[in-house]
């Protein structure tokens, strides 16, 4: 264990010179004050790994000295010395936040076993915060890649509400990054380090949902043999994700309702009411107001859950940051599969920065990861980005069809793709970089246009 700094507390000369003495034999810097008052001074202006005080003492008490300790340096461990008669004051001490007390006379072999326990603890506080602070920076609000004038928006609006406890609403086409925004916004929040806690709505059966959310009591219904906390009792203190709140049945969403109003909840079964600490962040690619329009989402829920709205665009909205995402996609992937690449050429940069991207940010993310496996050396090139199983036309070709759209381009992006793959919807997503659903909702409008397109699998 290395040198570490502690502070020695003790009007006795004899018991100061024995602790600091001790303390030295097993590689410590012991830096010994004879009163109270010159301990707090020492505190104020000082940085220590470890405190040991005497608890008597003439003017300002070990007592006092701890609570100024606890105020001033809250992670630092505090030995408290006492008398045998003053056990009880000891136990006083620890309630207050002391590590542990030892006894007077002190015993030197007791005394390097507690100063290493103490010592132990402050290392791995130590090493919880610099893991903490590590995951900040990495699933924080520096996560969430783009310089575009969308995005410092987007970004400058996270900032401001991230130490609020305030309800958020994320929405915006698959792939773009709802739950990364979610995650970024819990580790950018007071309630980071507590629990992040994710309910897909759409992913289990209507009367799975409430039993999931709210937790259900043993005998609730068939199959409930024991109690079971829901998601919100898991995310306390900390922030829930309800992804896809679109697809929450109706006869929940009243219930819902009353959670995000009251900041309490009852399971299935149950009688007594919970209170919750919870943060809700809740996404959807639907547009939430035409829900309401339709009568399949409660206006009411619609309003409470939008106090802060966070829209993210397409890609093809923010083309001004695909050379930012793709280096850092690649130096993700790069580093996974153990290739450091030098960089992008700009033929590729030009060619990706013109594809229609249906998937966003997800297909962009997927297209590079397989770039980093095949290409050839370490940089990255046209050849590299551009795959002969995705037929995506060359840069320029939309020009030999005239005029075209986006949407048009990413529709013959989308059935070239669904052809390659031979209709097998599955892979062709995967590909794609989009979910199963999105596809599926892509060509029934294609469809509906006129599109003849098999159904496949």
């Amino acid at each position: 264990m290395s040198r570490f700094r502690v502070l020695v507390v003790d009007d006795e000369p004899l018991v100061r010179d024995f602790l600091a003495e001790a303390l030295e034999r097993i590689g410590h810097r012991p830096e010994a004050v004879a009163n109270g008052e010159q301990a707090i001074e020492r505190l104020a202006r000082e940085p220590y790994d470890l405190i040991i005080s005497d608890l008597k003492m003439p003017g300002v008490s070990g007592l006092e000295v701890l609570d100024e300790a606890v105020r001033r340096q809250p992670d630092v461990p505090f030995i408290m010395l006492t008398a045998h008669g003053s056990i009880e004051n000891a136990v006083d001490a620890m309630q207050r936040g002391a590590f542990h007390y030892l006894t007077k006379p002190v015993d030197k072999e007791l005394l390097r076993f507690t100063v290493q326990r103490a010592l132990e603890k402050r290392v791995l506080l130590q090493e919880n915060e610099e893991l903490r602070l590590q995951v900040r920076e990495e699933y924080g609000l520096r996560a969430i890649v783009g310089s575009s004038p969308r995005m410092r928006t987007i970004l400058d609006t996270l900032e401001r509400v991230s130490a609020q406890p305030v309800d958020v609403l994320v929405t915006g086409p698959s792939g773009t990054g709802k739950e990364l925004v979610a995650r970024a916004l819990h580790w950018a929040s007071p309630r980071a380090g507590k629990p992040f806690i994710k309910m897909n709505c759409a992913a289990l059966p209507e009367g799975l949902v409430e039993s999931e959310l709210f937790g259900h009591e043993k005998g609730a219904f068939t199959g409930a043999i024991r109690t079971r906390k829901g998601k919100f009792e898991a995310a306390h203190g900390g922030t829930i994700l309800l992804d896809e709140i679109s697809e929450m049945p109706p006869g929940l969403q009243a219930k819902l309702l009353r959670v995000l109003q009251e900041r309490e909840i009852e399971r299935v079964g149950g009688n007594d009411t919970i209170r919750i600490d919870v943060r809700v962040i809740a996404t959807t690619n639907r547009n939430l107001a035409e829900r309401v329009q339709e009568g399949k989402f409660r206006e009411d829920l619609y309003y409470r859950l939008n106090v802060v709205p966070i829209a993210l665009p397409s890609l093809a909205e923010r083309r001004e940051d695909i050379p930012a995402l793709v280096a850092h996609f690649l130096g993700k992937y790069g580093a996974r599969y153990g290739r450091e690449f030098e960089g992008v050429d700009e033929d590729a940069l030009e060619y990706l920065k013109t594809q229609p991207w249906p998937g966003n940010v997800r297909e962009l993310e997927n297209r590079v990861e397989r770039a980093v496996v095949l290409a050839r050396d370490l940089w990255l090139h046209r050849e590299d980005v551009c795959f002969d199983s995705v037929a995506m036309p060359a840069a320029g070709a939309a020009e030999t069809y005239g005029p075209i759209t986006v949407h048009e381009l990413e529709k013959r992006h989308i059935l070239s793709t669904l052809r390659e793959m031979q209709f097998n919807r599955t892979r062709a997503a995967e590909v794609l970089g989009i979910s199963i659903r999105t596809l599926r909702n892509k060509l029934n409008e294609y469809r509906s246009q006129g599109e003849e397109i098999p159904k496949g699998n």
